[in-house]
């Protein structure tokens, strides 16, 4: 299964990656975390793993794929634009992979230097990761970059399921539902994760739709002082049922 996990900024979106892929391995599943935000630097930490290399390094960097992005606008669309062929985890260089018992995580890429230029081809190489990746029985959670600019750049079209991280704000509820409306136009099922819920909260529920929640994510103090000193995150029971609907649904 190929579940992307989006959301607003700062909704929790790596958090709650990390969460599922540990139940997910805890389970004895294989699991694939794809890091597909270019400027967010924590996810591994909330993983407990090291900083991966950039996947686009085996590539030729930014600017090999920028180089390949122009042939294809030069084309006119006569050429198919095709990063990548059809690849299984083995085919990954180990150099760009990060991790052990269960959890491997792999970073498409990041913004490091000032003036570096648009994100385009990591957006390009994070659409084309997730169409050829052969998943087979592994289990594939992929963390997006905020709000919603990589619908505009395909990337969801080779996943699953689409998981949306709502927090207690009114832009993370305007969000998910724009998000599930265009979940619905590309044929995606959209489920919700409500998270950071606590008593002041609750009316949370009332505003979302109520069909697409899989479960909620409680207010924890260990977590936030995981993420806080860049730790990883401790194991959530709240998770196992979400990651249980998630796996039937």
């Amino acid at each position: 299964m190929k579940l992307v996990v989006c959301g607003k900024g700062g909704s929790g979106k790596s958090t709650v990656s990390a969460l599922l892929a540990m139940e997910m391995a805890r389970r004895g599943n294989q699991v694939l975390v794809v890091d597909t935000d270019e400027s967010n630097f924590g996810l591994y930490k909330q993983l407990g793993l090291e900083q991966p290399k950039d996947f686009m390094d085996s590539l030729g960097g930014k600017k090999g794929l920028s180089q390949k992005l122009m042939k294809f606008m030069r084309s006119e669309g006569r050429e198919k634009l095709s990063i990548l062929e059809e690849f299984s985890l083995a085919d990954i260089p180990q150099e760009m992979i990060v991790g052990e018992d269960g959890i491997k995580l792999v970073a498409i890429g990041k913004i490091h230097d000032f003036g570096e230029g648009c994100a385009c081809p990591m957006g390009a190489l994070a659409r084309e990761f997730l169409q050829k990746l052969k998943a087979g029985d592994m289990q594939v959670v992929v963390d997006t970059d905020a709000g919603i600019e990589h619908f505009g750049r395909g990337v969801e079209a080779g996943c699953d399921k689409i998981v949306v991280v709502v927090d207690p704000s009114f832009e993370s509820v305007q969000l998910s539902a724009k998000i599930a409306e265009m979940g619905e136009k590309i044929g995606k099922p959209v489920y919700l994760v409500l998270n950071r819920m606590n008593e002041d909260s609750r009316e949370l529920i009332e505003l979302v739709d109520r069909e697409k929640i899989v479960g909620e994510v409680p207010f924890d103090r260990e977590v936030f002082r995981a993420c806080l000193k860049g730790e990883r995150v401790p194991e959530i029971d709240a998770v196992k049922g979400i990651v249980d609907r998630l796996l039937v649904a």
